[in-house]
């Protein structure tokens, strides 16, 4: 299966992506712990369906040393007991903040509450950022079909 735009190869989509590439590395370096950042970005790309990054965010996450049980059970993180209950809050935000559109209200009260019990002011932004960043890779990486399966940690640096 091939792409149908080679984004790696695309001098515009370079540059594009040049910039979100500079958002995710503040995001990196936040204080939002990186298990959870991880976390956040598989269960987005897994209900975004974007196998590329579903990928990619797995192999980094194991290469960073995340178990395989975690990485396993993420889809099925409320029935897991392997996610801390800030963890958990984190992946109730991904959720709902990546099926915006499932929900008339957008995002509850609830779930800002239960984020806001666990993360200060600047790890609540990076979460949001995070979660409007790995969405918007998700669509890009969907629309173009970007095939999934090769990807080596550490490989888009």
């Amino acid at each position: 299966m091939d792409a149908r735009l080679d984004l790696l190869g695309n001098p515009l989509a370079g540059k594009l992506f040049k910039h979100f590439n500079a958002v995710g590395k503040v995001l990196t370096e936040s204080a939002l712990p990186a298990a959870t950042q991880e976390l956040v970005k598989i269960r987005a790309s897994q209900i975004n369906g974007c196998a590329f990054c579903t990928d990619m965010h797995t192999k980094e996450a194991d290469a960073a040393g995340e178990s395989a049980t975690r990485l396993h059970l993420v889809a099925v993180w409320r029935e897991a007991t392997v996610f801390t209950e800030a963890e958990r809050a984190a992946l109730e935000l991904a959720e709902q903040g990546t099926r915006i559109a499932d929900a008339a209200g957008g995002v509850t009260d609830e779930a800002w509450a239960k984020a806001a019990e666990h993360y200060d002011e600047d790890q609540l932004a990076a979460l949001v950022v995070l979660i409007a960043v790995i969405n918007a890779y998700n669509r890009v990486n969907v629309l173009v079909r970007q095939p999934a399966g090769d990807y080596v940690a550490g490989m888009l640096g």
